[in-house]
């Protein structure tokens, strides 16, 4: 008998407490290299960013999802291991009150590495904005956090070395 569903699909990234992996398709660009100044000298912390080529924004790890902005353009993620980072989705996109934003994730849950946190109107909002998503680790919880260096990435590939 053939079945009339659909199987769900499930993001099946295999990582482990200490690794980071791509949040989405794109391209990995030096953190210092994006328009907004704040990120760029890395006043929040280090990190990196990505170039989206496409628009469902995942965990960047294995944690819990600490803040969850109602409009879509920053999640506070803490990894198993006590290190804490921030993904904010584009420059100035809190402008736009959650338009183009459709939040798939709630403050609190714990997220595994490649979950979908946030679906993103890539063609609408980049005619305003400059959708470069920054992962800045805001405390490293004394551990050495480096990432691979600048290439072409799909989401879910261990972006951290």
């Amino acid at each position: 008998m053939l079945s009339i569903f659909k199987k769900k699909e499930v993001n099946t990234v295999v990582c482990s407490d200490d690794e980071f992996v791509a949040v989405a398709n794109g391209t990995l660009v030096p953190l210092e290299n994006v328009s907004d100044p704040a990120f760029a000298s890395k006043m929040m912390g280090d990190g990196i960013a990505i170039e989206l080529s496409e628009g469902t924004i995942c965990a960047p790890c294995n944690g819990t999802l600490d803040v969850a902005y109602p409009t879509g353009h920053a999640f506070g993620i803490t990894r198993n291991d006590g290190v804490e980072m921030i993904i904010h989705i584009g420059v100035n996109t809190v402008e736009s009150n959650g338009k183009g934003f459709e939040v798939l994730a709630t403050q609190g849950q714990t997220v595994k590495a490649g979950d979908p946190l946030v679906k993103v109107d890539l063609k609408s909002l980049s005619k305003k904005y400059d959708m470069v998503t920054m992962l800045i680790v805001t405390d490293p919880n004394e551990k050495e956090i480096s990432f691979i260096d600048c290439q072409e990435v799909k989401k879910g590939q261990i972006i951290s070395k």
